[in-house]
C-alpha cells in the first residue's frame, strides 16, 4: 500500500458532468445535481428542521467526490444556524480524492455556491493518507476528511453521527463502498434517532441498513428516479449539553489553542498561567519554525505526525504572525542519505510539498514560519486571563482557586507533573539566538539538527536539546552559544557572516518531554484506580480517568504543530463532536498509555 492515494481519472462530457472513468459512474448531474443533493440528502435527513435548537450537530458522509454535498449543506446551515456559537460536523471518507483543478471546474457548474466553493478550494487537501481537519471558524463549521479506504478508515473513525448521506458510486459499480460488513459499521456510529439518506434503493442496500437495525423506507425519487431511501436509527437522541465554563491552565501555545476553540463554541475559558505575560516559557521565543517530521516507514506515529502537521498549518493559515517558506533540510550523514532515499520512494506528501534537492536533502514547500507571541495573543484575544499567580487546583471537586468549572485542561507543560503525579516528563532545554536589524530577507529556513530562520531583519538560529537543571528552571550559557554557532556554520545560510559578528540575544527556555516523544492528549487518568484495577488482573475496555479533566502536553520541540491538532481532539471530546483524529492516533497519545506501560513492565 503506497502512503499517497490516487487521484482519480475524470472524463468530462460535452454537457460538463464529470465521470470517474475507474467505475464508470457520474459524480452528479450537470442537469440537476444541486436539487438532487437537497432533495435526496438535505431534505431525506429532515435538514434543517433535525439541527433547530442543537449546538452541535454532526452530519457524516460515504463519499465526499467533488464535496457538492457538503457545499449544499454549509449554504444550508449559513441560512439556518440554530444558533451563533452552534457547531456543524462534517464527517466524510474518501479513497480516492479529486484534483483541486477538478474540484473546481466541477463548482463552475453552481455559481450560487461560489463563496463556500472558494473558502473550499482555498484549502483543498492533497492525496495524503489519513485525517484532514479544516476549521471553517466564521460559519462553525469542521469538515473532517478520512482519507483511504473506507473498509480501513470507517473502523478507526469516532464520532456520533445525527445524519448520513449514503453517497457512493451505484453499489452495481462500486461495490466497497456498500459491502455488507459497512451498514454495521454505520449504525454503530449513528446517534439515537439519527437519519440516512440514500439515491439508490438497491435491494442490498436496504437490506444491509435493515439488518443494522434501521427502519427503512422508500420515498419519492428525485428527476429521473423514481423512488430512493430513508432510513430512521431508532431510539430517543439524548443531547449533552456542553461545558459552560472551562478552566485553561497554562498560558502558552497549548492552552491558547484550547482557549480559542472553546470560545468558537460558545464555551467560556479562563486561562490561568502564573508567568504574568502570555507565551512567557516555551512559546515564547521571537520566531519559530514548523515543518514535518517525516519517517520512511508507514507507522501509526508516522502518519499522527503527518496528520498534525497537516492540520496546524491550516490552523495558522492567514493568521498573523504566520508566513509561509520553504525550508532546505540538506542531509547530515550517508545514514540519512539513504533514510531519504527509502522516504522519497513511497513519498508521505506530494511534489507540491516534498522533493528531493541537490545533494540527497529535502525540500519541504509550504513550511510556516511563526511568529510564537503574536500567535498566541491573537488566539487568546477575547480571553479572561488570570496571570500573574500560581492557580491553587483542586481535580477532583474541578476547582481552580476556588472556582467551580465544568472541566479542567491541563496545559500547563512541566507542571503537568505536580497535578497529576503519575505522569512522566523530562525537562528539556532549547537555547536559540536572536538576531535584529539584519538586511531585509524574504521568509526563508534551513533544518537538518538544528535550523536557522530569516525573516524580515530577524534572524534566529538552534536550538539545543539539554536536560534542565534539577529545579526545571532554563539558564543561559556560553557553552549552548558556541554550540548553537557551529550549527549554523554547518548549515552555512547566506546570511552566517551577520551571525558571527555578534550582537545576538541568546533565550533559554524547557520543553516539557514524554519518554516516548509523543504527547499527551486526553482524558487524564485515575492512576490509583488504574492501578488497583490492574493489580486484581482486570483489564476493562476503557481505562478509568478524572471526570471533566482533560491533559495537552508534552509536546517537546514540537509545541506549534502538535497544540492546535490537540485543541481540536479535547474540545471535540467535551463539546460532543467527532474526533478529528483516528482511533490508532488516539490511542497513541492518550495519557493512560504512561501507566499501563510501566504497570505491565512491572509484571
Amino acid at each position: 500500500m503506497t502512503r499517497l492515494l490516487t487521484h482519480p481519472e475524470i472524463e468530462w462530457r460535452e454537457d460538463g458532468t464529470p465521470v470517474a472513468t475507474a467505475f464508470g459512474d457520474v459524480y452528479f448531474s450537470v442537469e440537476d445535481g444541486l436539487s438532487e443533493t437537497r432533495a435526496v440528502f438535505l431534505r431525506g435527513c429532515g435538514l434543517p428542521g433535525a439541527w433547530a435548537g442543537r449546538r452541535q450537530f454532526t452530519v457524516a458522509e460515504t463519499g465526499f467526490g467533488t464535496g457538492l454535498n457538503f457545499l449544499a449543506l454549509w449554504q444550508l446551515w449559513r441560512e439556518h444556524r440554530p444558533h451563533p456559537q452552534a457547531r456543524l460536523s462534517f464527517v466524510s471518507f474518501e479513497a480516492f480524492p479529486l484534483k483541486a483543478e477538478d474540484a473546481a471546474r466541477a463548482f463552475e457548474t453552481w455559481p450560487e455556491l461560489r463563496p463556500q466553493a472558494d473558502q473550499l478550494l482555498a484549502r483543498w487537501p492533497g492525496p495524503v493518507r489519513g485525517v484532514r481537519h479544516l476549521l471553517f471558524e466564521e460559519d462553525g463549521i469542521d469538515l473532517i476528511l478520512h482519507l483511504g479506504e473506507i473498509a480501513q478508515m470507517l473502523p478507526a473513525s469516532r464520532f456520533q453521527a445525527d445524519a448520513w448521506f449514503l453517497d457512493g458510486f451505484s453499489p452495481a459499480k462500486n461495490s466497497g463502498m456498500w459491502a455488507e460488513e459497512i451498514f454495521p459499521l454505520i449504525a454503530a456510529r449513528s446517534a439515537p434517532g439519527a437519519r440516512a439518506a440514500t439515491f439508490t434503493v438497491a435491494g442490498d442496500v436496504r437490506r444491509g441498513l435493515a439488518a443494522a437495525g434501521f427502519e427503512v423506507q422508500k420515498a419519492e425519487g428525485h428527476g429521473r428516479k423514481r423512488q430512493r431511501l430513508e432510513a430512521f436509527y431508532p431510539g430517543e437522541a439524548a443531547v449533552p449539553a456542553p461545558p459552560r465554563r472551562v478552566a485553561v491552565l497554562g498560558a502558552g501555545v497549548a492552552g491558547a489553542c484550547v482557549a480559542h476553540r472553546l470560545a468558537l463554541a460558545g464555551v467560556e475559558a479562563v486561562v490561568f498561567d502564573p508567568s504574568p505575560e502570555v507565551a512567557s516559557g516555551a512559546s515564547g521565543n521571537p520566531l519559530g519554525l514548523m515543518m514535518p517530521r517525516l519517517d520512511a516507514g508507514e507507522t501509526v506515529e508516522a502518519r499522527l505526525l503527518i496528520d498534525a502537521y497537516l492540520a496546524a498549518r491550516d490552523f495558522y493559515r492567514g493568521r498573523p504572525g504566520a508566513a509561509l517558506t520553504d525550508v532546505r533540510q540538506p542531509p547530515r550523514n550517508e545514514t540519512e542519505v539513504k533514510r531519504f532515499e527509502k522516504l522519497l520512494a513511497d513519498r508521505p506528501f506530494p511534489l507540491e510539498d516534498l522533493e528531493a534537492i541537490a545533494g540527497g536533502g529535502l525540500l519541504h514547500k509550504r513550511a510556516v514560519i511563526l511568529r510564537p507571541g503574536q500567535i498566541v495573543r491573537s488566539l487568546l484575544e477575547g480571553v479572561e486571563l488570570r496571570l500573574g499567580a500560581s492557580p491553587e487546583v483542586d481535580l477532583a471537586a474541578r476547582r481552580v482557586n476556588g472556582e467551580a468549572f465544568d472541566a479542567i485542561v491541563i496545559a500547563s507543560g512541566m507542571a503537568l507533573r505536580t497535578l497529576l503525579p503519575g505522569i512522566e516528563l523530562t525537562g528539556r532545554q532549547g537555547q536559540v539566538e536572536h538576531l535584529t536589524g539584519a538586511v531585509e530577507a524574504p521568509p526563508s529556513a534551513i533544518a537538518s539538527g538544528t535550523y536557522c530562520i530569516a525573516l524580515g531583519q530577524e534572524r534566529l538560529w538552534g536550538a539545543t536539546f539539554e536536560p534542565a537543571g534539577e529545579d526545571g528552571s532554563a539558564a543561559i550559557s556560553e557553552a549552548a552559544r558556541a554550540e548553537n554557532l557551529e550549527g549554523i556554520k554547518s548549515l552555512s545560510p547566506w546570511w552566517v557572516h551577520e551571525a558571527q559578528r555578534g550582537g545576538a540575544v541568546s533565550r533559554a527556555s524547557v520543553r516539557a518531554t514524554t519518554p516516548d516523544r509523543l504527547p499527551l492528549i486526553g482524558p487524564a487518568p485515575d492512576t490509583e484506580v488504574i492501578s488497583a484495577l490492574w493489580a486484581r488482573g482486570t483489564e476493562p475496555e476503557a481505562w478509568p480517568v478524572l471526570p471533566g479533566i482533560h491533559v495537552v502536553g508534552g509536546f517537546g520541540s514540537r509545541g506549534f504543530t502538535w497544540a492546535p491538532w490537540a485543541a481540536g481532539i479535547v474540545v471535540s471530546a467535551l463539546c460532543g463532536g467527532p474526533a478529528p483524529a483516528d482511533m490508532p492516533s488516539l490511542r497513541a497519545v492518550n495519557p493512560s498509555r504512561q501507566i499501563l506501560r510501566r504497570l505491565k513492565k512491572a509484571r
